[in-house]
């Protein structure tokens, strides 16, 4: 039976890994292994980690660390960042992790999704959107290259397009809440849901226990996925790698 998902993601950036607000004033935040040794702890159901330098930079994953983290988790682990081919994908499922997310890639060369279908299984492949809702008329804009670049591609066909190209999995991640830790956009999840059957997962918001509620209370079944929560602690926020889900919510291995 397939069950709602609590997973932290972190972001790769200069070395180490930080957290954005909005896409913007990333703040240090620790070091990937002993934020995956902490995690090892917790019982994470899953653990995101995302490269945000790498598509802007136009580089490559950088595989010798993802083979450091691999090794040293316990997780199942999902990677996202300069995934431009099949092959890149398949090298990084054979160091350990279960999942790869594309974006950009995904957006310019729609072919990708099946390509890795193919190669890896739909089950691992992740198609990663980052939504901004639009201020002038209804609805979300997609952008890619860490929010910078607005594409015009429609949301939910997309959304569609992708699944029906092979991805298993589709990821919305709302740039307006990023790092504001005041709820998911539950409207933007509902839209989602109601689009398409495969899982999917929701970044961007979640700032305690009940917004996750919230969220799996919207749109069933889901991964609730945050940062901020999962790295501060208190109303300073002071970095605390920690882990917690909802009283009613058990471990999606459980």
């Amino acid at each position: 039976m397939l069950r709602s998902r609590i997973v932290p993601c972190l972001l790769l950036h200069d070395g180490g890994l930080v957290k954005t607000k909005a896409f913007k004033e990333g703040k240090y935040v620790g070091d990937a292994l002993n934020a995956v040794k902490i995690f090892n702890e917790k019982e994470v159901d899953e653990l995101i980690l995302l490269d945000i330098d790498a598509t802007s930079e136009q580089r490559q994953p950088d595989f010798a660390r993802l083979k450091t983290i691999a090794v040293e988790s316990r997780m199942p682990l999902c990677y996202g960042g300069g995934i431009t081919s099949a092959a890149q994908a398949v090298e990084v499922i054979s160091l350990g992790f279960e999942k790869v997310s594309i974006s950009a890639a995904a957006l310019a060369r729609p072919a990708l999704i099946g390509e890795m279908a193919s190669a890896i299984g739909s089950q691992s492949v992740v198609v990663t959107l980052d939504v901004r809702r639009n201020a002038l008329f209804p609805g979300y804009s997609v952008y890619t290259h860490n929010g910078r670049k607005k594409q015009k591609t429609d949301l939910i066909a997309f959304c569609r397009q992708a699944v029906d190209l092979g991805a298993g999995e589709i990821v919305i991640n709302s740039i307006d809440r990023d790092g504001a830790m005041n709820g998911y956009d539950l409207d933007l999840a509902r839209q989602v849901r109601a689009a398409v059957t495969c899982p999917i997962s929701f970044v961007g918001g979640a700032g305690n226990r009940d917004h996750m509620q919230a969220l799996i209370d919207a749109v069933g079944v889901v991964g609730a996925v945050a940062g901020s929560l999962f790295v501060f602690q208190g109303p300073y926020r002071a970095v605390l790698i920690n882990y917690d889900r909802p009283p009613g919510v058990r471990p999606a291995g459980a």
